[in-house]
């Protein structure tokens, strides 16, 4: 955050008091206009204050995430279910379904996050969630090749709002530093969603040939079914922005708003269609684009292949779903333990590149041992690795976008690009590959490689960027401020996080 220099609260402020200032037109510097607001909040209410909001937000958002990242995966599952053999797939017909997912998942997300700010989240998140349910039942009845990918496509479609448009609401409701953690511990709910995912799929199992639907059939429907209760309750439930909460008193609602302003500095929130061209234009958005991608295509080849590269590795189907439990529950763990120390160090970058090291030493171990035990170990650092860097790519690029609109499509297109990966994560462990897959964990590091030297790159230019501008100006009255307030991030005052 930019340090502001102005004169100290016990000042006369020029032999005027504030309110002759506003009624004789003349500027209010930042003093002015705290003392106008009040000090706000000290440290306990604030914790008290944050608190609230997390039990409100957080575990609810967590959970929609959750039914997200298993309709999405599920089909994993279902493969070792007898999905391929019912529909007669070869060759790479089930990479293709994979990967037919994504293109689609990833037109959906920056036209989302605008429907988002223009509507309510109340009332389009839940929409979205209930058309993602009804595709993933609809899985569940399809009899060929063509309805699976067609089926996959809708998936792709209804279900790309929902992470860009959760990140963007998450920074919309808390400071740039307080985003880390929370946007982690709802991402959490991705991993437990594998763990959840694998023992769900193993207990649906047992309904094979039920009703005359096979194991996977059901596997679909039940958890398509589940999503689309769930939202029809979100309608109800979910709230929208700090002004309008009604879980937060009238006093909380305004320190809400006074702790954004303060953090948001003075940059203009308002929605104009200049912001989407700026946030296209910006090199910074690009390259998080590419770090992103670097993360989000592993994260898909673990998530979308850990039941079947554990089965091969000499286990039964139903024994690699219960194993496919353990690396998630790590991963978690992991998940939140690094958002909450990048928040209470106030950077990242860091942090991104250690966990990139992490996860590469996960996927080493897949290809320098053929022992299983070895193998399935570097699982476990892969998971921790690739899950604690999904929350934290979207936390350090919102976090270095200026204005609530090119923050929206910059998430949007940053989350969009990298999701990009999923399509060539769909291609990443081909059948003809295994059981040792040395291709495909080739791919992955070279990949993670990748994000760790742009992350290094960014977090200097950070730095030196932060030192440049601190060397400019000893201060920002808000006159001048406002004179930059639709620069966004190019305004000298913003500093970035590194």
């Amino acid at each position: 955050m930019a340090t502001l220099s102005h004169p100290a609260k016990d000042v006369a402020l020029d032999t005027l008091s504030t309110s002759d200032k506003q009624q004789t037109g003349q500027t209010l510097t930042l003093d002015e206009v705290d003392l106008q607001q009040g000090p706000g909040y000290d440290d306990k209410a604030t914790r008290r204050l944050l608190r609230k909001m997390d039990l409100a937000l957080i575990p609810f958002l967590a959970l929609l995430y959750l039914l997200s990242f298993l309709d999405r995966s599920n089909i994993g599952n279902a493969r070792l279910a007898g999905l391929e053999n019912d529909l007669k797939l070869r060759g790479l017909d089930y990479n293709v379904a994979l990967a037919t997912f994504f293109p689609f998942y990833v037109l959906a997300e920056i036209p989302s996050n605008l429907m988002m700010k223009r509507s309510r989240p109340s009332l389009w998140i839940p929409s979205i969630m209930i058309a993602w349910g009804t595709m993933c039942c609809l899985m569940g009845i399809i009899h060929n090749y063509a309805g699976l990918l067609a089926i996959r496509a809708a998936l792709g479609l209804a279900e790309g709002g929902l992470f860009p448009g959760i990140t963007f609401y998450i920074t919309m409701w808390y400071r740039r530093h307080e985003c880390g953690f929370r946007m982690s511990l709802f991402f959490s709910a991705a991993t437990a969603a594998g763990a959840f995912g694998g023992l769900l799929a193993r207990g649906i199992m047992r309904l094979d040939k039920h009703r005359g639907l096979s194991a996977w059939q059901w596997i679909f429907i039940i958890e398509g079914a589940i999503t689309v209760v769930i939202a029809t309750a979100a309608y109800l439930v979910m709230y929208d922005y700090p002004d309008t909460a009604s879980f937060l008193t009238k006093e909380d609602r305004n320190e809400v708003q006074r702790r954004l302003q303060e953090d948001r500095q003075s940059l203009d929130d308002k929605f104009n269609l200049k912001y989407f061209w700026h946030a296209v234009k910006d090199w910074k958005i690009w390259i998080h684009m590419l770090i992103t991608i670097g993360i989000y295509s592993p994260l898909y080849s673990f998530s979308l292949f850990l039941p079947t590269i554990i089965s091969k590795l000499g286990y039964s189907n139903e024994a690699a779903q219960l194993m496919t439990v353990p690396p998630y529950v790590v991963a978690c763990f992991f998940c939140i333990l690094v958002g909450w120390i990048t928040d209470k160090r106030g950077q990242r970058g860091l942090y991104m590149i250690v966990c990139n090291l992490v996860a590469i030493l996960g996927f080493i171990l897949q290809i320098a041992t053929n022992d299983p035990r070895v193998k399935y170990v570097g699982t476990f650092f892969a998971a921790a690795g690739i899950y604690s860097n999904v929350p934290q790519t979207v936390a350090w690029n919102g976090n270095n976008i200026g204005g609530s609109t090119k923050r929206s499509v910059g998430i949007a297109m940053q989350v969009g690009f990298g999701n990009l990966g999923g399509v060539l994560s769909g291609f990443t462990y081909l059948s003809k590959d295994a059981p040792h897959y040395h291709q495909g964990h080739g791919i992955v590091i070279g990949l993670l490689a990748m994000s760790a030297i742009l992350c290094i790159f960014m977090r200097w230019w950070y730095a030196r960027e932060n030192k440049k501008r601190d060397a400019e100006s000893k201060g920002w009255s808000r006159e001048a401020m406002q004179a930059q307030a639709d620069r966004g991030d190019d305004a000298r005052f913003f500093r970035f996080t590194t």
